[in-house]
C-alpha cells in the first residue's frame, strides 16, 4: 500500500497520547507479564479491539491504542515497539516478537515540508515477526509468513513465506501452507 499524507496530531489526539502514556506506565507497564487479562481491558478502555486470550505484554509500546486491533491469541511481545498512526492489525495468532518495531508512519521527502505519511500494517493469522525485525508503513505479512529477527521489510511478504536481511528477500518457506481454521 502506498504512503498518503496524513494530517498532523491534532491537540486532542497530543492530549489523548498524553494520558494513554500515563496510564501505560502507572496501570499497564508495571504489570506482571502473566496479566494479560488486564492489559487486554486496559487497551479496550483506549479503543483498541483486543480479542480473547491476546497477550499484550507489558513493556510492549503502543503510541494510539485506538489504532490497534489484536485479534483472538495474538502477541505484541515485550519491548516491542508499535508506531500506530496509522492502524496496525494483528490478525488471530499473529506473534510480534520482543523488540520488534511496527511502524505505520513515515515523512514525504520529496518535499520541502517533510509532511507526515502513512499507511497501516497487517499482520496476518499465524504470522510471526521475531525479534528487532523492522515492519514499515503499509506492509502485510501474509498468513503463516515469517520475518526473520532483525529483518527490514518495506514490501508485502507473501502467505507462508520466510523473509530475511536488510532489505528483506525470500529465503524460505514456513510450512504453513494453509491456516488452521
Amino acid at each position: 500500500m502506498a504512503l498518503q499524507r496524513m494530517t498532523p496530531p491534532s491537540f486532542a489526539n497530543k492530549l489523548r497520547r498524553a494520558v494513554w502514556q500515563f496510564v501505560w506506565l502507572l496501570l499497564y507497564r508495571p504489570t506482571p507479564n502473566q496479566l494479560h487479562i488486564w492489559r487486554r481491558v486496559v487497551l479496550r478502555a483506549f479503543g483498541a479491539k483486543v480479542g480473547a486470550a491476546a497477550h499484550p505484554y507489558p513493556s510492549a509500546r503502543i503510541w494510539a491504542p485506538w489504532n490497534l486491533t489484536m485479534e483472538a491469541e495474538s502477541c505484541l511481545a515485550n519491548e516491542s515497539d508499535c508506531y500506530n498512526v496509522a492502524p496496525v492489525v494483528l490478525r488471530r495468532r499473529a506473534i510480534v516478537s520482543q523488540k520488534a518495531y511496527l511502524c505505520t508512519a513515515s515523512h514525504d521527502i520529496t518535499g520541502g515540508d517533510f509532511a507526515l505519511t502513512g499507511a497501516p500494517i497487517e499482520i496476518e493469522a499465524y504470522a510471526w515477526v521475531a525479534a528487532a525485525a523492522f515492519i514499515g508503513p503499509g506492509v502485510t505479512v501474509g498468513a503463516g509468513a515469517v520475518v526473520a529477527a532483525c529483518a527490514v521489510v518495506t514490501k508485502d511478504v507473501a502467505a507462508g513465506a520466510v523473509v530475511a536481511g536488510n532489505p528483506s528477500r525470500t529465503i524460505g518457506q514456513s510450512g504453513l501452507n494453509e491456516v488452521p481454521a
